[in-house]
């Protein structure tokens, strides 16, 4: 029985489904820094231009809800919600 995963499977392996709590931007507050971007472990944040400015996208297929984006946020603009699937 093989166990390990292949080289480059992570996008085909979608590991959010277990998460309790998810983050949700307040795009009014954020500053479009992306230090969520760079702190989250599952690479699940990306930076986006819209309306000329970098906002964050999160991917839910692959955030694990650990909260570290909403933690290194300077002007607190991710908070930890609820997942209600």
């Amino acid at each position: 029985m093989n166990i390990t995963a292949n080289p480059q499977s992570t996008p085909i392996n979608k590991t959010g489904g277990w998460r309790t709590y998810i983050p949700a931007t307040d795009y009014n507050k954020c500053i479009g820094c992306g230090r969520c971007a760079k702190v989250c472990p599952e690479n699940a944040i990306k930076m986006v231009a819209k309306n000329g400015k970098q906002i964050p996208i999160t991917n839910f297929d692959f955030c694990k809800g650990c909260g570290l984006c909403a933690l290194e946020c300077p002007v607190k603009a991710i908070e930890m919600k609820l997942d209600v699937k």
